[in-house]
């Protein structure tokens, strides 16, 4: 979630279409002969061409100068925040609106092609190899290893799987049936850059049952199980301490400031979930990583070695490959809510932690920056520790969820920045990535021809002005990447 979602949110794709009403040899049209360049006919209409092309000229300029001095020109603080908010309006998502149209469908444990009677049984495609070994020459390096160690080997071709153990991980997404096509995009995207040669896991969460097309489709494009889990009605819903009545009047409210997703229910129910159930599903409780994934995006890189391994090996916990500031109307008390949390739990709060990264004055306000965690490579062993749990349930019961707009990502990222240490805590910076509107491009041309990358290192969204990724460089004393300067 800001989810993107945490659930999928649909990427629109921009075309640029142009058309031409000149000929290369020139016609007669109204009396009037033209070509390319310009029209030839009596000086006034000469003259109103040249004039239009003067005005359009300068509309255009004008334009150009608004962008680079809105790129430019910005500084620290609310500036930011409300950039990346306006950023974000235009992404759209599933959980946008509220009502039973609009919320997620799940489903049971299925088999792919299987009819309805079938009984519900985990669809398996595992594979197993000999022992594999990436680990990064720094243990508590902070960004991704070298792609030309000798340790890590070349993606093998489709169809083939890559030597080595398998950690006991799987991805997951929360989706609904209508999803099926933009999340199939998605398990495209992540087995052909990756999971082909590795055959992990998939679960899928929802709400409400899976139907066959969905089981089917999803099941077919993957390498390994496909597993359907419904989510339990009490993780899904409002809880029985919530004013149903307050809760209504600040969606009112905020659908009339315009708030992004302020007037919905379902969005608000996903916030809650992914902050605070998805890792006790029963299909999850299994599994000790998991990797988050959402319908429509797009993964830009061959992906050479096993993510999962590399945060076991170097002690991770946390990941992400985006970040940036919240929107401040959805979140206008949860930092006096983490506050409380810390003043009732301070056993929690480990030393060495990220706090540099969440807040500019010690822990007094927040900066809003925040993880973009609809990508996320986590552990779940960390979410459902006394010290998470406990977290998550001060936060519950202060009922910004539904009071307020509070979503996923800022919940995981200062779980993050206060509960583990900072080497505990990764950027990917290897991993090429897309999530409506903005887009992770590996910084470094070497590294980008070494995995086979096709972003555009000019749309990298690392070194704006409204990403908070170099923070965390600063905060972990860590040098920028060569050649950053270059897209900022």
């Amino acid at each position: 979630m800001t989810f993107a979602p945490h659930r999928s949110l649909s990427p629109s794709t921009t075309r640029r279409a142009s058309t031409e009403a000149s000929t290369e040899k020139g016609e007669k049209e109204d009396g009037y002969l033209y070509d390319r360049a310009e029209w030839t006919g009596p000086s006034n209409m000469a003259g109103s061409q040249r004039v239009f092309r003067y005005v359009l000229l300068a509309v255009v300029a004008l334009v150009v100068i608004f962008f680079v001095s809105a790129s430019s020109g910005v500084g620290p603080g609310s500036g930011y925040t409300q950039k990346a908010s306006e950023l974000l309006k235009g992404q759209g998502s599933v959980y946008e609106g509220s009502g039973s149209n609009s919320v997620p469908a799940g489903g049971q444990d299925s088999k792919a092609g299987s009819g309805s009677n079938a009984n519900p049984v985990d669809v398996v495609k595992s594979a197993v190899a000999p022992l594999y070994t990436a680990v990064s020459s720094n243990t508590h390096d902070t960004t991704s290893p070298n792609p030309n160690n000798p340790a890590l080997s070349s993606t093998p071709p489709l169809g083939q799987s890559a030597p080595g153990h398998r950690m006991n991980a799987t991805f997951v997404t929360l989706a609904r049936n209508s999803d099926v096509w933009e999340i199939s995009r998605s398990i495209r995207q992540v087995e052909d850059r990756f999971n082909h040669a590795y055959n992990y896991d998939w679960v899928f969460l929802n709400d409400a049952d899976f139907d066959e097309t969905f089981v089917k489709v999803t099941s077919a494009l993957t390498s390994g199980r496909t597993r359907y889990g419904k989510i339990d009605s009490e993780h899904w819903g409002f809880p029985s301490f919530i004013d149903q009545e307050k809760a209504r009047k600040v969606r009112e409210d905020m659908h009339e400031r315009k708030i992004i997703y302020g007037d919905s229910v379902s969005y608000r129910h996903m916030c809650r979930y992914e902050s605070g159930f998805f890792f006790r599903h029963k299909l999850m409780q299994e599994y000790e990583w998991y990797w988050r994934v959402e319908p429509s995006i797009e993964l830009f890189c061959d992906i050479k070695y096993d993510p999962f391994k590399f945060m076991a090996d170097n002690k991770k916990k946390y990941s992400f490959v985006l970040s940036l500031y919240e929107y401040v109307e959805t979140i206008p008390t949860l930092w006096d809510s983490v506050k409380g949390f810390m003043k009732a739990h301070p056993e929690h709060i480990v030393a060495d932690n990220s706090l540099a990264f969440l807040s500019d004055d010690g822990g007094e306000s927040y900066n809003h920056c925040h993880f973009w965690s609809n990508f996320e490579v986590g552990n779940l062993d960390w979410l459902r520790s006394p010290a998470y749990v406990d977290y998550f349930n001060h936060l519950d019961r202060d009922g910004g969820f539904f009071y307020e707009r509070w979503g996923d990502a800022p919940v995981h990222s200062i779980a993050a920045g206060l509960m583990l240490k900072k080497e505990e805590i990764h950027f990917f910076n290897d991993i090429a990535y897309y999530h409506v509107p903005f887009t992770h491009c590996p910084t470094g041309e070497q590294l980008r021809l070494d995995n086979k990358c096709h972003c555009n290192p000019k749309d990298n969204f690392d070194w704006n002005g409204y990403s908070c990724t170099k923070r965390f460089f600063e905060v972990n004393k860590m040098p920028l990447p060569e050649g950053y300067e270059k897209e900022q």
